[in-house]
């Protein structure tokens, strides 16, 4: 029998058959989640004028250099500039103006002082009353104090967001600012997923005598969503040859980039997948040295790339965590990267059978240090107990048995912040 292939190179060699797929523009009230397809250019400076930083008055600095709280300074107040509005006073030798905070500073003037610094403060905000004929200045400021100068956030002809990035909320909230209202963005991958099994049914069917519910068609549309991608549910196929051959050929008319099945890859008399695949296409690899998860398969199907998952409900997810994950995020357009990890302490032993394996746990964080412990037996249809888990624990392959207290490397499921003491 051919040896098992070590998960670095089923990754290697399953990796190098994606590129990202093509790119699209998309409104900014879409683009959250969604990876740049090209770099963004400013076309304006930010901010696009200069502005004030506080409510107060605009002076020029030097008629207030000597300004203190025993010996205040008193300007004539020529005008008054709310926020959206551009003065058409210039401010002269003792001469201020009355300014809020965003709005544009005023010709002659090149410092702010605060309301805060004057006599026009009263209870902790400025005054509601008119715009006062003078105002005493009880503190000096230096040429440009409590001003935001053109430019200095964002150049015009700056790069100021690169591509091949995941789009954040704040993100879209710059390019609003710079007046971007199409983005251009790989579109989403499309992932076609088929379940395989004479024993499933859809969930929203009452069991019968040796049925089960097609759990993993639930859990891998929500991986595939929540990493970006678009699951095209092809249902499920049952144990026939025909019946495989046909799904499958759905898939490839969606327009899918991905193939994506659970069940049907092992060595069972009525296991369809890999043989139709390699009728219609071609296998690079069945069997990985990996627990959960030895029988997956990765291929190409009428020249579609298709990963076979097992279809115990947490080889499944394994599965896909280890393998599809990353695939997903390069044709989303991300570059490859390692897994964030962190490392655990074992709160008590833990055996494995010398497979790279991975475990379900709990991981908590107590002075400074993350300890795990397992959640519950371990056994590839115990969906519950990974329900449970915060964490996966990474065993190296030909390792059977560690100690407590041993460190090890584990994935966080979820955010990180979800794993509290």
């Amino acid at each position: 029998m051919t040896p098992l292939l070590s998960v670095a190179e089923a990754r290697h060699r399953l990796l190098g058959a994606f590129t990202p797929v093509d790119a699209e523009r998309i409104p900014l009230t879409h683009a959250v989640g969604r990876v740049l397809a090209e770099p963004v250019v400013s076309e304006l400076d930010l901010p696009l004028f200069a502005n004030s930083s506080m409510d107060g008055f605009a002076v020029r600095s030097a008629d207030v250099a000597s300004a203190n709280p025993d010996i205040p300074v008193e300007l004539r107040v020529i005008g008054d500039i709310p926020a959206g509005q551009v003065s058409q006073d210039k401010v002269g030798p003792g001469e201020a103006v009355r300014i809020m905070t965003g709005a544009p500073l005023p010709r002659g003037a090149d410092a702010v002082v605060p309301v805060e610094s004057t006599d026009q403060y009263r209870d902790e905000m400025i005054t509601e009353a008119g715009c006062p004929s003078h105002v005493r200045i009880y503190r000096s400021v230096g040429s440009g104090d409590y001003v935001r100068p053109k430019g200095q956030d964002v150049s015009q002809g700056e790069v100021v967001l690169p591509s091949k990035n995941r789009l954040r909320p704040q993100d879209v909230g710059f390019l609003a600012m710079l007046g971007v209202s199409q983005v251009p963005v790989y579109r989403r991958p499309r992932v076609g997923l088929l379940s395989t099994g004479d024993e499933l049914l859809p969930v929203e069917e009452p069991l019968e005598p040796g049925k089960i519910h097609d759990a993993n068609a639930y859990t891998l549309s929500a991986l595939v969503e929540r990493d970006g991608g678009e699951a095209i549910k092809l249902g499920i196929a049952p144990d026939r040859e025909e019946a495989v051959r046909e799904i499958l050929d759905r898939s490839v008319a969606s327009g899918a980039d991905l193939i994506l099945s659970s069940a049907g890859v092992s060595v069972g008399a009525f296991d369809f997948v890999r043989m139709v695949v390699e009728q219609r296409g071609e296998l690079n690899f069945w069997r990985v040295n990996m627990r959960p998860g030895k029988p997956l398969t990765f291929g190409t199907y009428q020249s579609i790339p298709i990963v076979g998952l097992p279809g115990n409900p947490v080889s499944a997810f394994v599965g896909y965590e280890v393998f599809v994950r990353p695939a997903l995020i390069k044709l989303s357009g991300l570059p490859d990267q390692p897994r964030p990890s962190i490392k655990v302490k074992l709160l008590e032993p833990v055996n494995s059978d010398g497979r790279e394996s991975y475990l379900r746990a709990f991981v908590k964080s107590e002075d400074g240090h993350w300890f795990a412990r397992l959640t519950g037996h371990q056994g590839s249809g115990n969906l519950r107990s990974l329900v449970q888990a915060n964490a996966l624990l990474i065993i190296p392959a030909g390792v059977k048995s560690l100690p407590a207290e041993a460190e090890i490397d584990a994935w966080p499921l979820g955010n990180w912040m979800e794993i509290e003491g």
